[in-house]
């Protein structure tokens, strides 16, 4: 399973585990992830998770801006919409930093996968 790590001053505070389809992410205590920050609006993101057509039993994740005010950043990089996220990437909300580490990342990173049109 994903996790989702918080990171203050690069040191590891709490972990979420990403267990759910759809977690949503916002200042609104609706969340699922409520972020206690002035610069996250209310709905801010969703982090969203699908099955990989390529490997049984392994997700796909990705980050989902819901159109909020600050953003949603991946590895700096501000995102429009919706953006895979992979192993190892920092997600920024607001103020807030994560680090995302992905789905049995140590069984997948290392293997290439070569896909045939049969």
């Amino acid at each position: 399973m994903a996790i989702l790590l918080q990171l203050v001053d690069r040191v590891v505070t709490s972990k979420l585990d990403l267990d759910q389809d759809i977690l949503t992410v916002g200042r609104d205590r609706v969340n699922d992830l409520v972020i206690e920050d002035i610069a996250v609006s209310g709905l801010h993101a969703q982090l969203e998770r699908e099955e990989d057509s390529y490997y049984e039993d392994h997700f796909r994740y990705f980050l989902h801006d819901m159109g909020s005010t600050n953003g949603s950043f991946i590895n700096g990089e501000r995102i429009l919409g919706r953006q895979e996220l992979k192993n190892n990437d920092t997600v920024k909300i607001g103020w807030n930093e994560f680090k995302f580490i992905g789905d049995d990342y140590d069984k997948h990173e290392a293997t290439a996968h070569i896909l045939t049109g049969q």
